[in-house]
């Protein structure tokens, strides 16, 4: 296939991306035809996987100005994925201009991507790194540069979970995360399960996914509430993505077809 001119010569133009899908999924243009494939088989499985993938665009827009009505200005975007419209610098930005993001993704496009939306920002930036490496991250020079690590930050893990399997302890990634920020600091997380109106359908997704792109792991919601443990979560708990604070306009049917849960939880003091 011919290159585009966004995909530098790291990026594996044969080989289906998580974030590419997702953005083939939402509409985007940053994505090739292996990964609409690899989008188009999951759909057969799945078709309501887009609403899902918007729903949970949705949720962050909420999230991200609950947030920032509750007086935070720092951001740690994990798995950010491939820029859209509605991305967390926007809405934090217009809230409060003055708030800082560090998007993170392991995919090469998607930094890129964002590098260059960001061009010339000071408050924003885009780190290349595996979320499994809380370390890698926290100590990179743009993350140090952007974040105070005195104050409190926002920790963000928007439908990136699922991609980590148990044996990598995703409870213990957390943790490395928020053992670095001050109390006051929040997590949000949402993530896919197995429970909604038709499991067997979602696990047949789930396979496919697995064979067409990367590991994927379900989990249940007492597990997804467990990885906020030591945490204060927010009313109204943890919940499917269209039941967390609602917008007008954000109604989605019947929350259980979404088959995602979605959380903010603080630091405490």
């Amino acid at each position: 296939m011919n290159r585009p001119a966004w995909a530098g010569p790291e990026i594996d133009v044969d080989k289906p991306s998580a974030a590419r899908i997702y953005d083939a999924h939402l509409g985007g243009f940053h994505n090739f035809q292996v990964d609409r494939e690899a989008a188009a088989k999951i759909v057969a499985f799945m078709p309501e996987l887009p609403d899902i993938m918007r729903a949970n665009r949705s949720f962050l827009r909420r999230a991200v100005r609950h947030l920032v009505d509750r007086g935070v200005t720092q951001f740690l975007d994990l798995g950010s994925g491939i820029p859209t419209v509605g991305n967390v610098h926007e809405i934090a930005w217009k809230a409060n201009p003055l708030c800082r993001i560090v998007y993170v993704d392991a995919d090469p496009v998607a930094v890129s991507h964002s590098r260059n939306i960001l061009a010339g920002s000071t408050l924003a930036t885009a780190v290349q790194g595996d979320l499994r490496r809380p370390q890698d991250i926290l100590g990179d020079p743009e993350t140090q540069r952007l974040l105070d690590f005195s104050q409190p930050i926002a920790v963000l893990m928007f439908a990136v979970l699922h991609f980590v399997a148990d044996e990598d302890d995703p409870a213990g990634i957390i943790r490395s995360y928020l053992d670095a920020t001050v109390p006051g600091s929040y997590l949000a997380i949402s993530h896919a399960s197995l429970e909604g109106p038709e499991p067997e359908r979602v696990e047949e997704a789930t396979q496919q996914f697995r064979r067409s792109v990367t590991d994927f792991s379900m989990r249940t919601r007492a597990e997804i509430t467990g990885l906020f443990d030591g945490l204060e979560l927010l009313d109204p708990g943890v919940v499917y993505l269209p039941e967390w604070r609602p917008d007008t306009g954000d109604e989605i049917g019947d929350a259980k077809r979404t088959s995602t849960f979605a959380g903010v939880a603080r630091k405490r003091d």
